[in-house]
């Protein structure tokens, strides 16, 4: 962020009078808007901190440690008096008189755009940290910044700014910011989509080598036709069979020469059931091995619908919809075997990816909880854990779309059918009869369109 700019970024504040609403939308970006309707972004990523102009959007998850507790309660909602860049570094603080039920008490937010040193800080007048985004302890820094410390200025830069760039004038900034946000997040967009989509396609690999690796239903029944041959053989020989043999060389029922290999480590009055256990195995394998086949078939539809919907993919939120970036955190947390974990706005969302998942979720799901599935479609049915709390239609929106993406490519209208789970009842498998739901209709046109 350069000097001149984050000059012409305060001087564009001071025209605002109020801060309606302060939170983090990334795991390094705040968002303020100012005066109900200038959402702007400060990007405080080290190496490449940066404001934006750009719509708000509320987060895909929302962040809840006690540096966003404090930002939402102290800025939120406030009076803002003054925005300031610090003489000769790219330093932006915002004074602001938050707002209580009790008191009204001054607070400073201050924005260090500043290389290695990138940070966002709380301070009260007297200059002492509130709280941080990053918290640096002395064996880091010579400049602590933890919680009741009274904030040291940084040194004083060498090179002064003044003469090195142009400035910006106050009324030319918003464009600036807004260009400069469409080409970021434009270039982020690609980036992401291609990583998450190669992660997809791995995941696809490694489920079209399992399908690949399931043993033959022709050949199992074979084998286990053998076996029981074998089975029935050696005990017709019981007799001959010695401790000491490795192999049973007789004739078989039809007359023909056969060699039974014996394990050592099976005694011969076990060899009998040693065989047809074997050959029982082989048959559950074979009336089975097509249920594994389908519910892999169907995982893998399902990561390809996901890889297509990446693909398709808008905006940066539609990316943190359908590729979390905690939700392999949270999902090692919990526990979570059956299907897949997403968050939309700090509400779980559990997906199943096939029919077994499906049926799984619907035994674990709570009775108050959200089920949703696309109406007259074979597909994922999705699970919403409400813990009795009334969803906003934000996160019923974003639950239709996934649950559309995960279960189709095809373009067209489709409608996504909800309602809690105490008035889903289970027919057959994941088949289910359900009432009283309510109805979101989604469209996807080859490139989904997302509002």
């Amino acid at each position: 962020m350069k000097y001149r700019e984050l000059q012409a970024v305060a001087e564009r504040l001071n025209g605002f009078e109020h801060i309606t609403r302060a939170r983090r939308v990334e795991e390094n970006t705040i968002e303020i808007v100012f005066d109900k309707t200038h959402a702007y972004r400060f990007d405080m990523t080290r190496g490449h901190s940066t404001v934006y102009k750009a719509p708000s959007k509320r987060p895909a998850q929302g962040f809840n440690a006690p540096f966003d507790t404090l930002l939402h309660s102290l800025l939120s909602g406030g009076k803002l008096f003054k925005a300031e860049v610090e003489r000769n570094d790219r330093i932006l603080r915002l004074h602001v008189a938050s707002r209580s039920a009790y008191k009204s008490r001054r607070t400073i937010l201050q924005l260090e755009f500043t290389g290695r040193h990138t940070n966002a800080i709380l301070l009260d007048e007297e200059n002492r940290i509130l709280e941080a985004l990053r918290h640096i302890d002395a064996q880091s820094s010579f400049r602590v910044v933890r919680p009741g410390v009274i904030l040291q200025p940084l040194p004083p830069r060498k090179q002064k700014y003044e003469a090195t760039e142009e400035t910006i004038a106050p009324e030319e900034i918003d464009t600036v910011l807004e260009t400069r946000f469409a080409v970021f997040e434009k270039q982020r967009l690609e980036a992401l989509k291609k990583q998450h989509i190669q992660r997809i396609e791995k995941k696809i690999e490694t489920i079209a080598r399992a399908i690949n690796a399931l043993p033959d239903e022709t050949q199992l029944k074979k084998e286990a036709e053998i076996y029981t041959h074998y089975a029935t053989l050696v005990l017709a020989n019981l007799h001959r069979i010695e401790p000491y043999n490795k192999v049973l060389e007789t004739v078989d029922f039809e007359g023909n020469r056969i060699v039974i290999p014996l394990p050592e480590s099976i005694k011969p009055a076990r060899m009998g059931d040693y065989y047809f256990n074997l050959a029982k195995r082989a048959r559950n394998k074979a009336a089975n091995v097509h249920i594994e086949r389908d519910n892999l078939m169907e995982k893998k539809a399902f990561y390809e619908n996901i890889a297509y919907a990446l693909a398709q993919a808008k905006t940066l939120y539609d990316i943190e919809l359908l590729a979390p970036k905690r939700g392999k955190a949270r999902r090692k947390k919990e526990k979570f075997k059956e299907g897949e974990l997403f968050w939309i706005e700090d509400y779980k969302v559990m997906v199943g990816r096939n029919a077994r998942e499906n049926q799984a979720l619907l035994k674990a799901a709570k009775s108050n909880d959200i089920w949703m599935h696309v109406r007259d479609i074979p597909g994922s049915h999705v699970i919403i854990r409400t813990d009795k709390q009334n969803l906003p239609d934000t996160v019923l929106q974003a639950a239709a779309k996934l649950c559309a993406d995960f279960s189709t490519d095809k373009p067209g209208n489709y409608l996504v059918d909800y309602t809690k789970r105490k008035f889903v009842k289970i027919q057959e498998g994941a088949h289910v009869e359900y009432d009283k739901y309510q109805t979101i209709p989604v469209l996807k046109e080859g490139v989904e369109i997302r509002e």
